[in-house]
């Protein structure tokens, strides 16, 4: 059975112990905040950034890792692995898989796989713990990547943003700008396009609507199959909490846990963002 090394980023934020668990290597993206830049999910965490937003001026900007970083990390991993797996943030919204393309050309004469999820968060995560748990089976290097086409192919990341000012000013809101402007009551279902990139689905009056929209649309996504599901959130853990408890009544599923969105995503959505990500590829 080969030996085989992950890579993945920082915005699927992962929990340490399952990091360190099952020998994942996470790059972070970069987080700049006026003089100050901040690596995500290690020198800034998501109740420090949301404490400094609260108090602050100014929106951050973001970052994705430079080629040479990925260039490092993975010819480490190459020499001590038959293979490395590199499964990243969508490049709909990141540049990240860009960097890690530009260091896998330059570590040509390596077996090395980059995936762009089309995904970020809980999608990323869930996408990850698929390709972990396939490894653990025995899983060779190009049956992880038609794995992670396969799963990538099925999953769905619906959201709601408490205001659309983040994605305007981070310059990824994409078709959501159509609700630029909009009444303030109206909540805007966003979801993550097969490109990966943020598109505008429907709008909806009320937080409480919204909501429930959400859970509908993971209901019909997961169309009766058992499906794995995370529950995103942004400073809304009551919020997810509910919804994970309505969702787990509404459908049958492997896997539903909830996960804080990384400081790097809760820039571009800003507090107050909720969501579902999930898929429905058997891995048993």
């Amino acid at each position: 059975m080969s030996k085989i090394a992950f890579i993945t980023d920082s915005t699927a934020y992962l929990s340490p112990e399952f990091v360190q668990e099952h020998d994942i290597s996470i790059i972070p993206l970069n987080l700049h905040w006026d003089e100050n830049t901040y690596r995500d999910g290690v020198t800034i965490t998501p109740h420090e950034f949301y404490n400094m937003l609260d108090a602050s001026k100014s929106i951050p900007s973001t970052s994705q890792p430079t080629y040479g970083e990925f260039e490092v990390l993975m010819k480490d991993l190459a020499e001590k692995n038959d293979a490395v797996v590199a499964v990243l943030i969508s490049s709909g919204i990141s540049g990240t898989v860009d960097s890690a393309l530009m260091a896998q050309k330059h570590l040509s004469k390596y077996a090395i796989e980059v995936v762009d999820s089309k995904l970020t968060s809980a999608g990323l995560a869930l996408l990850v713990k698929a390709l972990v748990q396939a490894r653990a089976k025995g899983a060779e290097a190009k049956q992880l990547v038609e794995l992670a086409e396969r799963i990538i192919a099925t999953a769905g990341i619906f959201f709601m943003v408490d205001t659309l000012k983040y994605l305007h000013k981070g310059g990824r809101i994409g078709g959501a700008s159509r609700y630029l402007g909009g009444a303030l009551d109206i909540k805007p279902i966003l979801y993550l396009n097969q490109e990966g990139k943020i598109d505008a689905l429907e709008k909806v009056r009320t937080k409480k609507k919204a909501l429930q929209r959400l859970m509908d649309l993971a209901v019909e996504k997961a169309d009766g199959k058992k499906a794995y599901v995370g529950i995103i959130h942004a400073q809304a853990p009551e919020e997810a909490k509910a919804i994970q408890m309505a969702l787990s009544e509404r459908m049958k599923y492997a896997e539903m846990e909830t996960y804080e969105l990384s400081p790097v995503i809760g820039t571009h959505v800003g507090p107050g963002t909720v969501g579902i990500a999930l898929h429905t590829v058997d891995l048993d």
